[in-house]
């Protein structure tokens, strides 16, 4: 294994060996800038090897560096300050670079600061104040990413396309936008990252972006050591891959040639911001002591292949060019080596003494704030909507003047609203524009508003959702559709990784504010079997500071999806709104033909007092309402009101809940109406190991509740085709007797 003294040593022979010369710089680079990127070489480095210091006492908590990697500070010098940049862990130099960019201070020391508070989890630390150690600054344009491999390649190019759509809207900047609109978006990562679905799935859709004729102004770069921990990438391999990919421009480079990389890095970076093309850099390079802190390399890697990556450095590389250019002397070299050496550890005692956070409160202040007056005045200032521009949009009959909806009409004219009191808003997915939608919900969105803002996408759930994250963070509303619950999970990570982890990981610095539309549960009758009646919804609740409504009817629709809208709009929140498919088109409640479950849909003077706060229940009272509370959402909200008005002709009286907020869960409201009447019955239906009733009932013991409890819920199985459905999910049957039951202790 190289260790922080063998590089230190290496480093010292080679410069010292180094023949001073004359020649001149190549053309296109100055000698301001390559002192830069030296500069910012040295820093990357040292921070290194102070991070493994720090460590060797117990007050560094994170030792991935970037040694062998600092070619990537050339990069940076070949891009803008404002380019936005999604970083790989291994890009300290480019961060170095960019900091030095800013022309404020000294770019050594600010650099230092900023990423060794975040190796000793530092409240101070300028983007995630101690949460995690990340390569990230909105002040120098740097977005945080987690170490999850290539999990932030979607939403860079989400960001990338983002760009584009508001400079057609701004034209080339906007006041209200983050970055240029001549701006080049960066994203590095390493060279086993090809290989994940998550790379694949981003590479494949700005190669599908550049096919439809679309801009993306996308620069990826490749940083290829050649091994992931310590599996090799096969020779060859991850070239043959990128040259592949269509769409995508392919540069290569290698880090241990610094005059040939800036050239190679600036042809890229102009080719991507003069034709708003997506472009990948594979930039060749090496890894110095081993993956982390803790990883004896020796133990997979030959001697010879450590060695041979050590005539590699690019530091060195970078210290040659500078010589032989007569820039510097080896004495100059060492000297200046030496300086931003003691000028690194010096800030790493300093941050030592720095407080870190101590409390559960401090932890998540960060996480998913709300401002629920904020939100309500929000969505009470769309009261005063033009009444002629909602007249011609909804082609000059209003929705309120036209009822009463089903669930799925409500929702589209829920959207319509929506598109019309925000511009920024956005929606997209599979089949949402040109068809309107598998169940008709976004019919004739695309004819009201146009192709920029309703569109159809690839078939590709984790890149609807990264175009989500991308547009979002660059200050767009999106709402993107998932066709089907089922379709979620290969893409979960998005919004667990992603999304949920933005404004923890920033401070609130950034933040990717959505609402993730979803069709899903089960009880469709005729239809899909498990992929079109999925009723597993723990992933989401799982997920912290995810907002999770589910509207059973379409009086609550409506002001649920206003609320998720401006509550995405003004607190940056990630919500998804579970449609449930069984009830989109339902009609009736307790007979065939008399229209209950219909509601008419309010004009805006109504909103406000319409507005349900998130976490907030729905409580309908059937006879007495003194006997027994059912606790239930979606399709169990229209069975138990079944149920409960058969009860009231056996002289029981029930109070159904609607929990409507799968995620905060209503608990005070759950508490409230449990205690009513003593007796609660959940009717979840969702599985029954990991459902929603689970949470419900903990909320309960939590609380203190002494009175009697008792749950339905669905089978642990996955939803089969046709009649067999019903053998697994909840039925009214087993409401009843689970009522009946319950009352008879």
């Amino acid at each position: 294994m190289t260790t922080p003294q063998d590089l230190d040593e290496r480093f010292r022979a080679a410069v010292g060996a180094l023949t001073p010369g004359t020649a001149g710089l190549p053309e296109g680079m100055t000698a301001e800038r390559a002192r830069a990127v030296f500069d910012a070489q040295l820093t990357s480095r040292h921070l290194d090897l102070a991070a493994r210091w720090l460590r060797s006492f117990g007050e560094g908590f994170y030792t991935i560096g970037s040694s062998g990697h600092e070619s990537n500070a050339i990069v940076a010098a070949a891009l803008r300050h404002t380019d936005p940049a999604f970083l790989h862990y291994r890009s300290g130099g480019f961060y170095a670079a960019r900091v030095a960019q800013a022309e404020v201070g000294d770019p050594v020391a600010e650099t230092a600061r900023d990423v060794l508070r975040g190796v000793v989890a530092s409240t101070s630390e300028p983007i995630a104040g101690g949460r995690h150690k990340v390569f990230g600054n909105a002040a120098h344009h740097v977005v945080p990413t987690t170490s999850t491999i290539a999990s932030h390649l979607p939403r860079a190019v989400g960001a990338a396309f983002a760009i584009e759509r508001l400079r057609k809207v701004n034209g080339n900047g906007g006041s209200d936008a983050p970055w240029p609109g001549d701006a080049v978006v960066v994203c590095s990562f390493g060279d086993a990252s090809v290989n994940h679905a998550t790379a694949t799935a981003a590479l494949n859709t700005a190669g599908w972006i550049d096919h439809t004729g679309l801009r993306l102004p996308l620069l990826l770069v490749c940083e290829d050591n050649g091994i992931g921990i310590s599996v090799k990438s096969p020779s060859g391999w991850v070239a043959a891959t990128l040259k592949a990919r269509p769409g995508l421009r392919y540069f290569a480079a290698s880090g241990d040639d610094p005059a040939a990389a800036y050239a190679t890095a600036v042809s890229a970076s102009d080719h991507v911001r003069r034709t708003r093309k997506p472009a990948v850099l594979h930039l060749s390079t090496v890894r110095f002591m081993g993956h982390a802190g803790a990883d004896a390399e020796v133990a997979y890697r030959p001697a010879a292949d450590l060695e041979r990556d050590l005539t590699r450095d690019p530091v060195v590389a970078t210290a040659r060019l500078l010589v032989t250019c007569g820039l510097a002397t080896p004495e100059e070299i060492l000297a200046r080596y030496d300086e931003v050496g003691w000028q690194v550890r010096k800030v790493a005692e300093e941050v030592l003494g720095e407080p870190k956070l101590t409390t559960p409160a401090e932890v998540v202040a960060t996480l998913a704030p709300r401002r629920p007056v904020r939100v309500a005045r929000t969505v009470a200032d769309l009261s005063v909507l033009s009444a002629s521009d909602r007249a011609e949009a909804f082609g000059g009959r209003l929705p309120e003047d036209a009822g009463p909806f089903t669930l799925a009409q409500t929702i589209n004219s829920a959207l319509a609203d929506g598109m019309l009191a925000n511009p920024k808003m956005a929606l997209f997915g599979e089949d949402v524009a040109l068809k309107g939608g598998v169940y008709g919900v976004t019919k004739g969105l695309r004819e009201r508003f146009g192709a920029t803002r309703v569109f159809d996408t690839l078939l590709d759930e984790t890149s609807i959702l990264g175009l989500a994250l991308g547009s979002g963070l660059a200050g767009m509303l999106p709402v993107p559709e998932i066709q089907y619950l089922a379709y979620l999970h290969n893409a979960e990570d998005q919004l667990r990784g992603e999304a949920a982890t933005i404004q923890f990981f920033s401070g609130g610095a950034y933040r990717n504010p959505m609402v993730v539309r979803v069709a899903g549960l089960a009880y469709q009758e005729g239809f899909g079997g498990h992929f079109h009646n999925d009723n597993s919804v723990a992933v989401l609740r799982d997920i912290p500071g995810l907002v999770v409504a589910v509207p059973a009817r379409a009086d609550d629709a409506a002001p649920l999806l206003r609320t998720c809208l401006a509550s995405a709009a003004v607190d940056g929140s990630v919500c998804v709104f579970l449609e449930p498919i069984a009830l989109y088109h339902t009609r009736d409640l307790y007979e065939e033909g008399d229209n209950e479950w219909l509601a008419p849909y309010l004009g805006p003077e109504s909103w406000s007092e319409a507005h349900v706060p998130i976490g907030r229940a729905r409580v309908y009272n059937v006879g007495s309402a003194e006997d027994l509370t059912i606790i239930t959402f979606g399709n169990g909200v229209r069975m138990s009101l079944r149920v409960a008005a058969r009860l009231v002709s056996e002289g029981i009286g029930a109070r159904v809940v609607d929990l409507r907020w799968l995620a905060p869960l209503p608990v005070a409201d759950v508490i409230r109406e449990s205690s009513a009447t003593g007796r609660v019955l959940v009717v979840d239906e969702t599985r029954r190991s990991g459902g929603v009733g689970e949470g419900v009932l903990a909320a309960l013991v939590d609380a203190g509740y002494v009175g009697s409890v008792s749950r339905i819920a669905s089978v642990d199985s996955f939803v089969p085709l046709g009649p067999a459905a019903r053998e697994v999910l909840v039925a009214e049957d087993a409401i009843t007797q689970g009522a009946r039951a319950l009352l008879a202790r």
